[in-house]
């Protein structure tokens, strides 16, 4: 009898080691989900929030790996309910009119902020004072806005044309002819990568532009362009570009049958394969710079932590993404086919961001 009792006791004692193991092991996981919750600076403020893409123009690579981007980070954070809605929409003409009467729609359809990559710097300025003013966040990125409501995410585009002249100079000491291809008129881009080129002729005067053409950042659009300034265009040493037109121009360069110049590119994959080729082949030496596709990502973010009631600084910089001799195969590895070489931006990734700037 006492065996039996002692026995029943050692099961009872067991089972209570047994619930209280379970017990504790639960209590660790649900703090650890508390932790892993608590170091998410998201309030439960944006849960209901929808937020809008305004893009102005998809017709080449990099805007379609900037919408891909957008729906690889939103679709999750839609899921998870930290937003409502993350929606993206495009106009069909690269028109501000068009997206200003876009910018008013989401206006009246009650959206809580409105992400825009802009047609124009301020041309859309209207309509983003008026978004303002009925209480809608406003981010502008890569084609950033100049109305002083909005906040604004961009790369030294200055910079970029201007470091490409610089990097021509390295390795190019004598200097020498280039041509410059833009990318799509009129837009803010365009102009200042173009002014950073400039920038870079005058501070490097051993080079000299002798034709520019617009290549709308398009390589089908670059390589017609190419083609049909070339037989102009006395030996050039170099081309200068925007992104999304070196591997057009090498091609109008090829059929032309003159020597190939060093061509900056800018990260497009069938870029950095045809560099990789070339490389192989005769040890072809250039770089490739562009900003990253995933920067509408970032912009996301912000506009989340914005209406979280984050403090954000209006203005925010982020580098622009190279690509060098030694990181070439790297980079193309990580590319997929018909894309381009991109960094995509988690909520911490922003926090850090904006932290860093104020």
């Amino acid at each position: 009898m006492e065996a039996a009792t002692g026995g029943a006791h050692n099961i009872r004692a067991k089972a209570r080691t047994i619930r209280e193991r379970e017990m504790n092991a639960k209590t660790l996981m649900l703090t650890s989900v508390a932790l892993a919750f608590s170091a998410v600076p998201v309030l439960a403020d944006t849960s209901g929030a929808r937020i809008a893409l305004s893009n102005n123009y998809a017709g080449n690579s990099w805007r379609q790996a900037m919408l891909t981007s957008w729906e690889t980070i939103t679709g999750p954070a839609v899921a998870a309910g930290i937003v409502a809605e993350a929606s993206a929409f495009t106009t069909a003409e690269n028109q501000a009119t068009e997206q200003a009467a876009q910018i008013q729609n989401m206006i009246l359809e009650g959206y809580d902020a409105i992400v825009i990559n802009a047609a124009s710097p301020s041309a859309l300025n209207g309509a983003v004072k008026e978004a303002c003013d009925a209480g809608i966040v406003v981010v502008s990125f890569d084609g950033i806005v100049t109305e002083p409501c909005a906040w604004r995410i961009a790369v030294d585009f200055k910079e970029m044309g201007r470091g490409q002249v610089e990097y021509l100079a390295g390795v190019l000491p004598e200097g020498g002819n280039l041509l410059e291809i833009r990318g799509l008129a009129g837009v803010f881009v365009d102009d200042e990568i173009s002014a950073g080129i400039h920038e870079g002729v005058a501070q490097f005067p051993q080079f000299s532009i002798v034709g520019s053409v617009h290549g709308d950042w398009a390589q089908d659009v670059a390589q017609r362009a190419v083609a049909g300034i070339l037989p102009s265009l006395p030996e050039l040493v170099g081309v200068v570009t925007q992104g999304g037109d070196g591997y057009g121009a090498a091609q109008a360069i090829a059929a032309a049958g003159r020597d190939m110049p060093v061509i900056v590119m800018g990260n497009r994959q069938d870029e950095l394969l045809w560099w990789s080729e070339q490389k192989a082949a005769n040890g072809y030496e250039t770089m490739s710079v562009s900003i990253a596709p995933g920067v509408s990502t970032l912009a996301f973010w912000v506009a989340q932590q914005i209406l979280d009631g984050k403090e954000v600084p209006k203005d925010l910089v982020v580098p622009f993404l190279s690509i060098s001799q030694d990181t070439l195969d790297a980079s193309l590895a990580t590319t997929p086919e018909g894309g381009v070489a991109n960094v995509e931006y988690t909520l911490e990734d922003a926090v850090a961001v904006i932290d860093g700037a104020m």
